[in-house]
C-alpha cells in the first residue's frame, strides 16, 4: 500500500476559499493574536492600576502568557505553509463519503500510518467532517474523493515502528477548480485501494470510538 504524493498546480485563490484546512489555520492564527493581545492588555492594566505588590507578578504573568498563546498562533499557522506546500509534502489517498450530514458530511480515507515511507506500509482509516467538496455533483455516501493524507501528531511505540496519532484527509479538490485534475488523481489511485476501502466503509463508529478519527487496521 505505497502512497506517493500527486503532483499538481494548487490554484492558491481557489484553495483559499475552498481548503478547509487552510481556513482553520487561519482561524488558529487570529484566534492567537486576539486571545494574545487581550492578555497582554489586562496584565499591563493589572500591573498599572491594582495597588497590591503582587499586581506586578500576576501582570507580568498575563503579559507572558499574552506573549506566548500569539506566538503559538504564528506558529502553527506557518507551520501549516501553503496549499501548494501542503499538497507537494502530503501522499495521494483514497477517500469516500462515510456519512452524509444535514449540513456537512464526514470522509473516511485509507492511509497509511508508518511514518517511515519505505517502511512496511500500516494502513489504517481516518476520517475528517468537511462542509463541502467543490465540483461534487452528488453528495452520497460511498462516492470516490481522492485526498492528501496530512500526518499530524507522532505516536511512539516502544514495541514497535513509531506510527502518526493523527492524519486528516485533505481533498485535491480543494485545491484545484479543474475536474480533470481531480480525475486524473481519482484513476491514480489503484483499484485495490479502493475495494478495500469500500469494505471497511461501515467501520465508521469504530473510527469515531478513537482518540484521533483513526483506526489502525493490522
Amino acid at each position: 500500500m505505497k502512497m506517493k504524493v500527486f503532483k499538481f498546480d494548487v490554484d492558491e485563490a481557489f484553495a483559499k476559499q475552498h481548503n478547509e484546512m487552510l481556513r482553520d489555520s487561519r482561524r488558529l492564527l487570529v484566534s492567537g493574536l486576539l486571545l494574545g493581545g487581550l492578555l497582554l492588555i489586562a496584565g499591563i492594566l493589572v500591573a498599572v492600576f491594582v495597588q497590591p505588590i503582587w499586581s506586578i507578578t500576576v501582570g507580568l504573568g498575563l503579559g507572558l502568557f499574552g506573549i506566548m498563546m500569539a506566538i503559538v498562533g504564528v506558529a502553527g499557522s506557518r507551520k501549516v505553509g501553503t496549499a501548494q506546500q501542503l499538497y507537494d509534502r502530503y501522499p495521494l489517498a483514497p477517500a469516500v463519503i462515510a456519512k452524509v450530514n444535514e449540513r456537512d458530511m464526514v470522509i473516511m480515507a485509507l492511509v497509511n500510518s508508518a511514518t517511515d515511507p519505505n517502511a512496511e506500509p500500516r494502513p489504517a482509516l481516518a476520517l475528517r467532517t468537511v462542509s463541502n467538496i467543490p465540483g461534487l455533483e452528488h453528495k452520497k455516501k460511498g462516492a470516490q474523493i481522492p485526498v492528501a493524507a496530512v500526518t499530524g501528531r507522532l505516536q511512539r511505540n516502544s514495541s514497535g515502528p513509531d506510527t502518526w496519532a493523527q492524519i486528516s484527509p485533505m481533498p485535491i479538490a480543494w485545491g484545484t477548480p479543474d475536474p480533470e485534475v481531480v480525475r486524473v488523481a481519482r484513476t491514480s489511485i489503484p483499484h485495490e485501494q479502493w475495494a478495500k476501502l469500500q469494505k471497511n466503509i461501515e467501520r465508521l463508529e469504530d473510527v469515531q470510538k478513537t482518540r484521533m478519527d483513526l483506526l489502525h487496521l493490522d
